[in-house]
């Protein structure tokens, strides 16, 4: 007869998650293996505080250690925090996230298309009204009269990767074992929700032995098949200008040496894209940096005239692609190294190779050993570098101006930080800087989400990446940048840092608004309209309708005199508030050293002059234009729009 205990379906899950393991190999043939969930963040209320919540008290309490909670400040954080973790464990761990009912759950929506985007695991445990509605409508349960059983737990199905509600508690089993195969699946993996009715979290289910003892999720490494292999290898061997394309597969497997193998051997040049930063260090002779809209105009010139593309890990986002405008050679052929068979036949490619990244590496130096690129074309991606690291070394010079620019700000924060400190950014102008400026000098040094690139991200990102760090025993500083506009998004869990001691530096660049999008507003005419942090001022000439106010602009009125390094400092962050003058650069790099030695979290504040540009890298992003305007400012940008337009192609090989 099979041994059980009775539990409660909040108790048994908690229990069944600290049992769970990640097994997976490393380059060198030895197994990692480490918990798949290590802990779990929550903020409670009525939906989860008997379930779930007093199942983490209770194990909290017989079990010490088995499942270690952790408080938050915002719900969407907690998702970002588990992303973040994720990222630095290479996909092999991640923590569980759970809210309550209505607006905890919802909250948890953007974290959750955040996890999927990036292809990054985020176990969410979603709480949900009563399945037997025996108090129907509770405490912030949605109605809808053409279906009663829609909740906010619905609105993740088409954000996760995997959702399923346990509606009875026998239920339970099958779920938490489905949940955990996608968790740990490298093709499948991302938001993985699981919706937890609260009368069910509470309820009584007998709990089999088996459920509830250590069990392994080996983490797949697929071999490429022969065939697919041998024609990848052959297209390549008859290629004149090669080009790779590395991706985040090849830093979640684990790949950035059989990918420097590889490119030593064949002197294939490598481009990268943002999840793919750090797949090559900054100065290997065969890394051109980013590709695309912000890619570097070595990477960009060389993939222009590219007969073969050879994508590593990548899902070829539309800034990769520049909007499909970066490979412009007739008859580009691309070979898709994907785990998973959906990105591996993006663009109609006839060479996927459905194959784990380091061991599809692996196997193709031995099928082009032998094999090199024309010495010419060598010399010319070695020129196209040269030009472009010189162009980056002066861009991130000091210039000794009042107000320094973001270039020379992301060069006296690199020349502060360690080689194998951790950068983390997500949204607004510094992503596209970053790709082309940072010189990355470690496989984990380089942390941009820029899937979902959501502002916000940053600090709770940036706590996770640190969490898992210190999880893994490893002690390098995590240094988050961030503007004004995504810091006011998502700051509290500077609070979280400061409760548990965790050490963090974030950097916030004060450009007064969204600098970023108010230097593409310009670009489709729409002249930064909407993007300024302003005093609003009522519009000459307009008046009131329809009892709606007076209309206001945000354009001509003063700054506003919000100050952020007091709001950080409120938190009980260590704050240095660097005030503008031809000292504020060398002001920065001192406060990014002292922060350094600190040992908990410390917040730099510095204003940026938003007018000053990294150096273009000749990519462009298909952000559609006004087809017709009364403005000359947008009837330009569209006859700009209509010229690039020209050069897109349906990358087709």
């Amino acid at each position: 007869m099979t041994e059980t205990r009775r539990m409660t379906v909040g108790q048994a899950l908690v229990e069944f998650l600290a049992h769970q393991w990640t097994v997976d190999s490393a380059p060198d043939g030895t197994q990692v293996r480490e918990r798949t969930v290590p802990a779990t963040f929550g903020i409670f209320g009525h939906g989860n505080v008997a379930g779930v919540g007093q199942a983490l008290l209770q194990a909290g309490v017989v079990a010490p250690g088995s499942m270690p909670y952790h408080q938050a400040r915002n719900e969407q954080a907690m998702v970002h925090q588990a992303v973040g973790y994720a990222r630095m464990h290479r996909r092999r761990g991640t923590y569980a996230c759970t809210a309550s009912v209505g607006p905890g759950a919802a909250n948890m929506l953007t974290g959750a298309a955040l996890a999927t985007a990036n292809r990054l695991p985020a176990l969410l445990l979603v709480s949900d009204t009563f399945a037997t509605r025996v108090a129907d409508p509770v405490l912030q349960q949605l109605e809808h009269p053409h279906d009663i059983g829609i909740q906010v737990s619905d609105a993740f199905r088409p954000l996760s990767r995997f959702f399923d509600r346990v509606q009875r508690p026998e239920q339970l089993f099958s779920v938490a074992l489905a949940a955990m195969r996608v968790l740990t699946d490298p093709a499948e993996t991302g938001a993985v929700t699981i919706a937890l009715p609260e009368d069910v979290q509470a309820e009584i289910v007998d709990v089999p032995a088996e459920f509830l003892a250590d069990r392994e999720w080996h983490i797949r490494r697929p071999l490429p098949e022969r065939g697919p292999l041998a024609r990848a290898a052959a297209a390549i061997r008859g290629a004149r200008r090669p080009l790779i394309v590395a991706g985040g597969g090849v830093i979640y497997s684990g790949a950035e040496d059989a990918l420097r193998e590889l490119a030593e051997a064949t002197r294939i040049p490598v481009s990268t894209t943002q999840a793919g930063g750090g797949s090559l260090v900054w100065d290997h002779p065969q890394n051109l940096g980013g590709v695309g809209a912000t890619g570097t105009a070595a990477a960009n010139r060389i993939a222009a005239d590219a007969d073969v593309i050879i994508g590593i890990g990548t899902r070829y986002s539309d800034f990769t692609t520049a909007s499909r405008t970066a490979f412009q050679s007739a008859g580009a052929t691309f070979v898709n190294i994907n785990v998973a068979s959906f990105d591996a036949y993006k663009h109609g490619s006839q060479l996927p190779v459905i194959a784990d990244a380091r061991e599809a590496l692996v196997a193709l130096r031995g099928e082009l050993d032998g094999f090199t690129v024309d010495g010419a074309y060598a010399d010319q991606t070695a020129g196209a570098k040269r030009e472009w690291d010189a162009l980056v070394d002066n861009a991130l010079a000091p210039t000794g101006g009042e107000l320094p620019g973001q270039p020379e700000i992301i060069g006296a924060v690199q020349a502060a930080m360690g080689p194998r400190d951790v950068i983390i950014q997500a949204a607004g102008s510094l992503p596209g800087d970053l790709q082309k400026l940072w010189r990355v000098r470690d496989p984990l040094g380089y942390h941009v989400e820029y899937a979902f690139s959501c502002m916000g991200y940053e600090i709770a990102g940036g706590l996770g990446a640190k969490r898992g760090l210190l999880a893994a025993g490893d002690d390098r500083d995590v240094v988050v940048m961030v503007g004004d506009g995504s810091y006011l998004m998502l700051h509290t869990e500077l609070v979280t840092a400061v409760a548990e001691g965790i050490k963090l530096i974030v950097v916030i660049i004060q450009n007064q608004g969204y600098a970023s999008i108010g230097h593409l507003s310009e670009t489709v005419g729409s002249q930064r309209y909407g993007t300024r942090y302003r005093f609003a001022e009522a519009v000459p000439g307009a008046s009131a309708i329809d009892g709606a106010g007076t209309a206001v602009d945000f354009e001509r009125g003063e700054f506003l005199p919000v100050d952020l390094a007091a709001n950080a400092r409120s938190y009980g962050v260590d704050v240095v508030d660097i005030k503008p003058g031809p000292d504020a650069l060398a002001e920065l790099g001192a406060a990014v050293t002292a922060a350094k030695a600190a040992d908990g979290p410390t917040v730099i504040h510095l204003h940026s002059d938003p007018f000053v540009y990294a150096p273009e890298g000749d990519g462009w992003w298909d952000v559609p234009v006004a087809q017709v305007s009364e403005l000359e400012s947008t009837q330009r940008a569209r006859a700009e729009y209509v010229e690039q337009q020209k050069l897109q192609r349906p990358l087709l090989g």
